[in-house]
């Protein structure tokens, strides 16, 4: 950095300090806390550049800070670079994007929630829990979820390679992932034993909803009496379409309720003239079920609709508002949390299961997890040997007694 733009940067800085300390000493109370923490910002730029060891790039600088300001909230926000920001309206636009059929999540690091059936993920073993330890020769280190899927996403036919650490080893190893249209997955039915159904949804994807409820009205002219509704590997979507679904099992009570600061409180409730399924039902849930399949999930459980199974979900259920600034960049900010019908606030907490499979005794029991209690194949029926599938029968079959005799060995 030469003198004239050392110059200038702290000339800057020392505006940014008047300001600061004007709107300190002239604002409101409300106002205090933010004007602090941007004095504390300003003094640590300044000690940056007079201090650090090698004249700092102050861009980079500012771009770091402001990927770390809006990851530190929540790990849905994110900072989009003036040019991340035109590669993503680029590619918002583009209806022939091509992807690997991944979701994704981070916390501290970015991995796999789960995989899209027929997906390129899949097709090369990428699974539920695989860490991204770089995405096209670029570390993921402090790499925001957008930021992923734009390295991720391209033109169908194109290849992007990675570096993965599974769950299961932590030798990385490299995969070249080939991009596609990857087709919209479709629900899985199923007829078990004792005239329980099986309802398997892969995405909560515009009109799911309308399919649900045509597959449990023809589940009803089957003559099936249970229904076990699994949403395992379930992570993506829109999260009306799981409300809209909540409501065709709810005669009564809140399916959740959305708070935020601008947009104040949302509740949705149970419409009785929907209700489609009156029956018993028992929901299928783990680490990977996630956003609009949490509300779902928790409407279900927090009504005393049904038992939930399995292990507790993500915590993503939130939304998120797109805001532009002047120079070309943009925040993808939390603006609204969903909460469950008790007000748990399910972002970063998740839904727990009213049965545990298996029980978590132990930080090395989560890790081992998926090896006892693995999700089906994506696009796949579930193992007659399914541990989760297995304790949902039980349940739908002896009733009180087998969920208070899960629930005592689990622990709760």
């Amino acid at each position: 950095m030469g003198r004239t733009t050392r110059f200038i940067a702290l000339g800057l800085s020392g505006v940014i300090l008047l300001y600061v300390s004007l709107g300190y000493l002239f604002g409101q109370t409300k106002q205090d806390k933010p004007y602090k923490s941007l004095t504390v910002y300003s003094e640590v730029l300044n000690e940056i550049q007079q201090d650090y060891v090698d004249q700092p790039d102050l861009h980079l600088v500012t771009v770091g800070a402001l990927h770390g300001l809006l990851e530190a909230l929540d790990p849905e926000s994110s900072y989009l670079s003036p040019r991340e920001y035109a590669d993503w309206k680029q590619e918002s636009q583009d209806r022939a994007k091509g992807s690997i059929g991944v979701s994704l999540s981070r916390r501290g690091y970015i991995f796999v929630i789960s995989d899209l059936p027929d997906s390129p993920a899949l097709k090369e073993g990428v699974k539920e829990g695989d860490i991204f330890i770089s995405i096209a020769g670029f570390t993921t280190q402090d790499m925001s979820i957008q930021q992923a899927h734009l390295l991720l996403d391209g033109p169908p036919g194109s290849k992007v390679k990675v570096s993965l650490v599974g769950h299961r080893s932590l030798k990385p190893r490299d995969v070249e992932l080939t991009r596609a249209i990857v087709p919209r997955p479709a629900l899985l039915t199923s007829k078990m034993e004792d005239g329980i159904g099986y309802l398997r949804v892969a995405t909560f994807d515009k009109g799911s909803a309308k399919q649900i409820r045509s597959k449990l009205e023809q589940f009803k002219r089957e003559g099936v009496q249970k229904l076990i509704l699994d949403l395992r590997e379930c992570s993506s979507g829109e999260t009306s379409q799981a409300i809209e679904t909540a409501r065709f099992f709810l005669k009564s009570g809140t399916v959740t309720t959305l708070r935020g600061q601008t947009i104040g409180t949302k509740t949705f409730s149970a419409e009785p003239g929907k209700v489609v399924w009156n029956a018993p039902v028992t929901v299928l849930m783990s680490g990977s079920t996630a956003g609009p399949a949490e509300i779902l999930a928790a409407a279900i459980s927090g009504n005393h609709r049904g038992d939930t199974v399995g292990s507790s979900s993500l915590g993503m259920a939130s939304e998120q508002k797109l805001i532009p600034l002047q120079d070309g960049s943009a925040l993808i900010l939390t603006v609204g949390i969903y909460y469950t019908p008790g007000g748990k606030a399910i972002l970063n907490n998740g839904v727990d299961p009213t049965v545990q499979v298996p029980p978590p005794n132990s930080q090395q029991a989560l890790l081992d997890a998926q090896d006892i209690a693995p999700d089906p194949t994506p696009g796949k029926l579930p193992a007659p040997t399914d541990p989760v599938v297995k304790k949902a029968i039980e349940i739908l079959q002896g009733g009180a007694n087998v969920k208070q005799a899960a629930q005592t060995a689990a622990g709760v």
